[in-house]
Parts: C-alpha cells; sequence; structure tokens
C-alpha cells in the first residue's frame, strides 16, 4: 500500500533489525520449516544457464573486454531483450523476481481456493481474494475510503490537524523495495537498535510527505518542471474522481503547499550520512528544536505519548515541517490528506482510481506504459501486509537444503577472504587491523530464512475489505514495533522475506542476510561452475561483508555500536581511496551531461569494489592450489568475471534511469559491472592493455580493502 524505498545503510539502521542468527552453516532451528530433502535437493544435471552457468549468448565479442566489459559481457542481451511492458528496468533480478512471483501466486492461489483453509492459510488466501476481487471493489466504490475522508474534513483547528498527522504515522517498511527511504507521510517512523545504545531499541522519526520521489522533483527544472505539471494534473484528475469541489485550484495549493515540503527536505547525501543522523532528541526537544506542531497531540495521536527519547534523522528537516504545520492553511493541510488518503487507497478502489494512479507513478514518473497484471500487483500487496506467513510457505516449497548448505560453505570461505585481506593491508596499521579483525570474527550470518517466524495471530482479513485489509496490516505492524520500545533488541526477526530478491548487511547487528530467494540462477546454481558462482552470488556475499567496511559501515563497530574504531592516519587513507572511488564513479556518463553520483553512490560502490575482490581471493582459496579448468574456452578467472558482470545484466527505460541516478545509492547496473577495472586479476584474465577505455594504471586502481 506505501510507497517506500530506502537506502541499504538506513535499512539497516531502522527497519527493525535484531535478530542474531548462527554463524556460517549452522544447524537449521528446530522450529523453522524444513526445505526440500531427497530428490528435490539434488543439484539438476545441467546448469540452467548455457553449459556451466553462464549465458554466452547474451555475450557481444565484438567489443572488447578492456573498452566496455558490460557489453563485451552482456552486449547481445541487452540489443535482443525488450523490457517487458510492465516493467521500467529488467535484467537478472527481474529474471528471478518473476520466477518467484510466480511462486508465490501459485502459494496464495491455493490457499485463496481452499474452502477448508484455517489459521495463516486462510489469512494469506483472503487477503489475496480480497485484493483480486475486481467486482466487489467496484461495486463498492468509494465507500471503504469514506470514513478516512470524512475524518479529516471534520479537521477545526492545527491541533486536530497535529494529531491527524501523528495517527497518520506508520512504521514504513516495504520489505520489497529496498532502495532510498521515501514515505508520503509528513513523518516517518522506524523503531530499531539504538545507534547510540545497542543494547535498546528507539523511535527514529525521518521526514517525509512527497508525492514524488525526492525534493529534487519539486525544486529542479527542465525535466521536473514538466513532471510536476503532470504531477499537479494527477493530483486534480484524482480529487475530481472523489467528487471533491474545484479539483484544480485545490491540487494547485496541494502541489504548492508539497514544494514548501521538498525545501524543508535535506538531501540525498546527507539523508545517508550517519554522522549527521544520530541526533538524540528527548521529548522536550521537539517544542523547543521545532515548534509549530503540537507535538503533545501529535506525539499522544502516533502512540508515543510516553516515549521520553527519540532519534531524530534530519532535525533540519523535522523543524521545517513542524514550522509549515504552523504557518500553511489548515485547508490547504485538510486538502493535501485528502489527496494523499485517495492516492494511498487508489489500488484498492474503482478501476478508474488505480488506471490514474499508474499513469502517473508509473508511465509518467517511471516511463513503464502497462499496468502489471492484477495478480502480480495483489502478490506484491500480500508480500508486504503477511509477506512471512507466506514465506515460510516458499521456503517449504522453493528453497533445498542443499542450497543453504553450499551456499552457507561458500560465505564461510568468503568471510575468511576478507579476514586474510585484512592481513595483507600494508597501509593499515596494526591496532586499526586488531579491530577490523575483532568485527569480522563476529560477523553472523542469516541464510535462506529467520529462525523464527512473525505471528499474525490478531490481525483480521476480511475476504470483502481489500483496503481496510491494507490499513488494518499497517496498523498491526505499527503496533508490533511499538510495542518494541522500552525493551532490549528482540534478536528474532528479519527485516527481509525469504521471498526477496535482495541481500542486506546489518552494521548495528554485525549480520548479514540472504534470503532465500536470491539464492536462484544467475547468481547461484547448483550444477554451475564454481567460477560463475563465487563471481555471481559470492560477490553479493562479499559485496554485503564489504559493507559493514564501507564508507557508513566502518563507523559501527564489533558489537554494532557507533564508534570511531580507526586511528586518524589510517581513516584518512581509508577516506582517500573514497574519494578516488568517488571520482571514478563520478566520470561516468549515462546521458550527455548527467553523470552518476560517485559520492552517493559511494558506499554501494566500496562493497563491490572489496565484495568481488574477497569473492575473487576466495574463489582461489577454494581450488586448495589445483589449477582450474578451461570450459569452452573460457579459464576460470574469466568464468569468474564474466559470472559478475552476468549478475548486472540490465537495461531500464530512460525515465527510470533519470530517477535512480538522482535518488538511487546504487549506481546502474552498467556502471556496477566496471567495478572489474579495480581488480588486478581482471587485466590479465582479458589481456587488458594500456590505451583501452577501462585501463587504469596500477597505482589508479582502487584498494579500499
Amino acid at each position: 500500500m506505501p510507497r517506500l524505498r530506502r537506502s541499504p545503510l538506513l535499512l539497516a539502521i531502522a527497519a527493525s533489525l535484531s535478530l542474531t542468527l548462527s554463524a556460517c552453516g549452522g544447524d537449521t532451528p528446530a522450529d523453522a520449516p524444513q526445505p526440500q530433502q531427497q530428490a528435490a535437493a539434488e543439484a539438476p544435471a545441467k546448469a540452467q544457464l548455457g553449459s556451466f552457468g553462464f549465458d554466452a549468448s547474451g555475450m557481444d565479442r565484438s567489443v572488447a573486454a578492456g573498452d566496455n566489459f558490460f557489453d563485451f559481457a552482456n552486449g547481445s542481451w541487452v540489443k535482443n531483450t525488450e523490457i517487458p511492458a510492465d516493467r521500467s528496468r529488467f535484467g537478472s533480478f527481474n529474471v528471478i523476481a518473476e520466477k518467484t512471483q510466480a511462486d508465490t501466486r501459485a502459494i496464495l492461489e491455493g490457499a485463496a481456493n481452499n474452502a477448508q483453509a484455517t489459521g495463516e492459510d486462510k489469512l494469506i488466501g483472503d487477503y489475496y481474494a480480497a485484493y483480486m476481487d475486481e467486482a466487489g471493489i467496484e461495486q463498492r466504490g468509494l465507500a471503504p475510503v469514506q470514513p478516512q475522508l470524512q475524518a479529516i474534513e471534520a479537521l477545526a483547528d492545527k491541533a486536530a490537524l497535529a494529531r491527524a498527522l501523528g495517527a497518520d504515522v506508520r512504521a514504513d517498511v516495504d520489505l520489497l523495495n529496498a532502495t532510498n527511504f521515501y514515505t508520503d507521510r509528513l513523518l516517518g517512523l522506524w523503531v530499531s537498535v539504538d545507534l547510540l545504545q545497542p543494547e535498546r531499541t528507539a523511535p527514529y522519526l525521518v521526514q517525509g510527505g512527497l508525492g514524488m520521489p525526492d525534493r529534487d522533483f519539486y525544486l529542479g527544472d527542465g525535466r521536473m518542471a514538466a513532471l510536476r505539471k503532470q504531477y499537479q494534473d494527477y493530483v486534480g484528475q484524482v480529487l475530481k474522481l472523489a467528487g471533491v469541489a474545484d479539483p484544480a485550484a485545490k491540487a494547485q495549493r496541494i502541489v504548492a503547499l508539497e514544494t514548501r515540503i521538498a525545501q524543508a527536505h535535506v538531501s540525498q547525501e546527507e539523508t545517508n550520512d550517519v554522522a549527521k543522523g544520530a541526533n538524540p532528541w528527548t521529548r522536550e526537544d521537539f517544542s523547543a528544536k521545532a515548534p509549530g506542531m503540537d507535538w503533545a497531540a501529535f506525539l499522544e495521536a502516533s502512540g508515543l505519548g510516553q516515549q521520553q527519547d527519540f532519534i531524530v534523522w534530519q532535525p533540519k528537516a523535522v523543524a521545517g515541517l513542524s514550522r509549515l504545520v504552523a504557518t500553511e492553511p489548515l485547508e490547504d493541510w485538510k486538502d493535501y490528506l485528502t489527496f494523499h488518503a485517495l492516492d494511498r487507497a487508489a489500488p484498492y478502489l474503482p478501476k478508474t482510481f488505480a488506471d490514474a494512479r499508474f499513469a502517473f507513478h508509473g508511465t509518467a514518473l517511471s516511463g513503464t506504459p502497462q499496468q502489471s497484471d492484477r495478480w502480480k500487483r495483489a502478490v506484491d500487496d500480500a508480500n508486504h501486509a503477511v509477506g512471512e506467513a507466506i514465506g515460510k510457505r516458499y521456503v517449504e516449497k522453493h528453497f533445498d537444503a542443499k542450497t543453504k548448505e553450499r551456499a552457507d560453505a561458500m560465505a564461510k570461505n568468503i568471510i575468511a577472504a576478507f579476514s586474510k585481506r585484512i592481513d595483507g593491508l600494508e597501509w593499515m596499521s596494526p591496532q586499526t587491523k586488531a579491530s577490523a579483525k575483532a568485527k569480522v570474527a563476529g560477523l553472523t550470518v542469516g541464510m535462506g530464512y529467520p529462525e523464527t517466524w512473525r505471528d499474525y495471530s490478531g490481525l483480521e482479513v476480511k475476504r470483502d475489505d481489500p483496503l481496510g485489509n491494507a490499513q488494518r496490516a499497517e496498523q498491526f505492524e505499527y503496533q508490533r514495533n511499538l510495542s518494541k520500545l522500552g525493551k532490549a533488541p528482540d534478536h528474532g526477526e528479519w527485516a527481509m522475506l525469504p521471498q526477496t530478491i535482495n541481500a542486506m548487511n546489518v552494521p548495528l547487528e554485525n549480520r548479514l542476510v540472504f534470503p532465500a530467494a536470491i539464492l536462484q540462477p544467475p547468481f547461484f546454481d547448483g550444477a554451475a561452475d564454481d567460477a560463475v558462482n563465487y563471481g555471481a552470488i559470492g560477490a553479493v556475499i562479499g559485496h554485503e561483508i564489504s559493507h559493514g567496511f564501507d564508507n557508513a559501515g566502518a563507523l559501527f563497530d564489533d558489537t554494532g555500536r557507533l564508534h570511531n574504531w580507526w586511528t586518524p592516519q589510517d581513516l584518512q587513507k581509508f577516506n582517500a581511496a573514497g574519494d578516488a572511488l568517488a571520482a571514478q564513479f563520478s566520470s561516468y556518463e549515462p546521458f550527455p551531461g548527467v553523470h552518476v553520483n560517485g559520492r552517493l553512490s559511494l558506499g554501494e560502490n566500496i562493497a563491490d569494489v572489496a565484495g568481488l575482490g574477497t569473492a575473487y581471493d576466495a574463489y582461489q582459496l577454494s581450488l586448495q592450489g589445483k589449477p582450474g579448468q578451461t570450459l569452452e574456452g573460457f579459464t576460470p578467472d574469466q568464468r569468474f568475471f564474466l559470472g559478475f558482470a552476468q549478475a548486472w545484466r540490465s537495461k531500464s527505460r530512460e525515465q527510470a534511469l533519470r530517477n535512480s541516478l538522482l535518488t538511487d545509492v546504487h549506481a546502474p547496473g552498467q556502471f556496477r559491472a566496471l567495478t572489474v577495472r579495480n581488480i588486478d586479476a581482471w587485466y590479465p584474465a582479458f589481456d587488458v592493455k594500456e590505451g583501452q577505455k577501462l585501463y587504469l594504471a596500477p597505482d589508479k586502481r582502487v584498494k579500499v580493502w
């Protein structure tokens, strides 16, 4: 229901992360679902891609590897692949997502069509069936959202407005879309480990309130000015569909208000700066540091009336938003709340609302020409609302014990390789090395699924109330998060679903998480060549390990506490390497005059460089001194680097790519694949010579770890 995106760093800090899993190779928990056994656990006889796990037909051998390694590895695939009409981008992640979505659909439809279903099977089946009941949705019309609209219309003063804004706060955690934080509610809330006192949980308040993805969409010119006009038209269209009087004028005032909200926001770069985000506030601080809002009314309505301590991630923005609550007309705020209530409800309202919403959010913003099939939207929505109940069944059906065992062993090997890399760092002092080694030694890994599963008892789901189901699920999740306050971290939950195609590092817990769904081709194939697997999922594992040592993760010690464990000289050298990498990525130019933001994407780029280097070392360790075999003319080193490039195979629509350059902490896939130019072994593997476009002199290759 909500539209939330967040950075892996903020995900790690503020997404209810308090699970400590067994280390690599640990036993399967007794209460967890057992992965498939026996025949299902046997690796397939043949790799799913090519003969050894790599799609050689997707290469473009007319391009020299040393000029453009992404095109060399993927050029024919890019030329011959059409982005599906319901996608803004398509690549390796999407290939897995399509399969996983279909697998999840079968689980949900099986539950929905089982008249004898009880417990969680009935819960997930009824949720899915309600979303799929288009005829019932059309018949009910606007009735499901009317109580909310009437409550907004009844707001009589700014104290009532503060209560409404407080009641609107949710624990906005979208387990499917972990990129940059974004919520259209005025303030977002996370409850997570306190980064200043890791032995307790804390509520984090963050900026929000925009209907478009970022402040730059409101403040920029050129393309952004055109998008603002389209957004204003969409706002007016939604109000008109709902029968609101004078929709065009109100739309103009709503967008003007959101523009002032955008002016109060801080930048993406500042949002991703941990040092600037660690701002402890007491309850009394809100009125003193952010006057304007009736904070007592806001906090009481949000369920935080008794909470005394907070972490405010963007204090300047919170102060600016509070000031706007006091200075902007009440009627403008009521119109703003009315629109956002309708916009959030649109997927559960008659088709005219859902289509209008997609026309802006899908087509205008991202260039996606066609809305996804209803069943795909239903799967995504159910995952957001009751995802772990679905995930438990996904693991039982689609995650085998042999995959988990092999991935655990690979992770253990890569962690060992990272530790050896620390030993070999010539520029790092013994003091800093000791702290880094302690952090590696304390690292834990969650592979596939959580040890314990979320309890959904108490959540009411009705087969004829899709909007109510989504709202009750959000409220249920919000209350579940509030219940953690005042307690020690739970150490019993994940912040990603097993059916999520992603992975994460949790600096606050010195922990890695690899959901079951990412352990599929092209990232991992039990029948594939080890070199390809190490280049693909191995580099992902190395990437997540390295996040604990990137420009943000390196600020946390082995206990997860925000603590500077560096000597000043070592930190200076580390930052210099980061500056060089930021400059390298900022030189990439997807469009004339438009560059990758190397500073915004620095953490991800550090993790890619260190992760790829670590995975390569781990692959060499796995050979145990034995020479690798050449397969179909490809040496082991070539297969390793090609596996890496294939994992980042992707293409995007222009609008989506331009948006990601502004808001995404990841560089586009075609540039992430160029990470290879910083790895010494890549040069002899493909005979890359001075004068080729990607060639870097040895002293210019960035060595972060």
